[in-house]
């Protein structure tokens, strides 16, 4: 069975939605998401530390999303935008869900588990640790933060990362990734 955007997207949207989009990601995009969440958060009467979380979170979710997008062949461009991703935002009962998701080379697959699954076996401080040692050692780039992003957000939510890779065909696989800030508890 090949994968189906749609229906993966339609199962992202489940729940207490806050935001979906599904398109091209740009810099406006990310300025019009970040006000809009902000605005939603003040609606619902979020906790101001929890929506200081989310926001931080979400900016480096949405920085993820326009940096590491991969060029998409000719013949999935028809279909979809260059620089095609999709975001959904969600309440959860004890917390909030940012999932993400974007076409990653095949090439790519195996290197971003890896990076996923070791960020996911740190402790706080072995995050805060790797986190900088990657600052002090690895070079920018041309992307951006040399890969600080996921560490930052593991770092920020204290919560593992769930992520599927979904293949599309030879060359491509549709990346999601789901991330979770837990509410804080009085």
């Amino acid at each position: 069975m090949s994968f189906n955007l749609q229906e993966s997207f339609n199962k992202m949207n489940e729940g207490d939605v806050l935001l979906a989009y599904k398109g091209s990601i740009t810099t406006e995009l990310i300025t019009n998401v970040l006000e809009v969440i902000e605005s939603k958060l003040d609606d619902i009467n979020t906790v101001s530390a929890v929506k200081k979380k989310v926001y931080n979170v979400l900016v480096e979710s949405l920085q993820n999303l326009f940096h590491h997008i991969d060029d998409i062949p000719d013949e999935i461009q028809e279909e979809f935008d260059a620089r095609f991703g999709v975001l959904v935002i969600s309440k959860e009962p004890d917390g909030y869900r940012i999932s993400t998701g974007n076409f990653i080379r095949t090439s790519k697959v195996q290197q971003l588990k890896e990076k996923i699954d070791k960020i996911n076996t740190l402790t706080r401080e072995e995050l805060k640790d790797m986190y900088k040692f990657v600052l002090n050692h690895q070079k920018l780039s041309a992307k951006g933060g040399g890969g600080l992003g996921l560490i930052d957000i593991a770092k920020k939510t204290g919560n593992k990362m769930e992520y599927e890779f979904h293949n599309y065909n030879e060359e491509f696989y549709f990346f999601h990734l789901d991330v979770f800030i837990s509410e804080l508890k009085n």
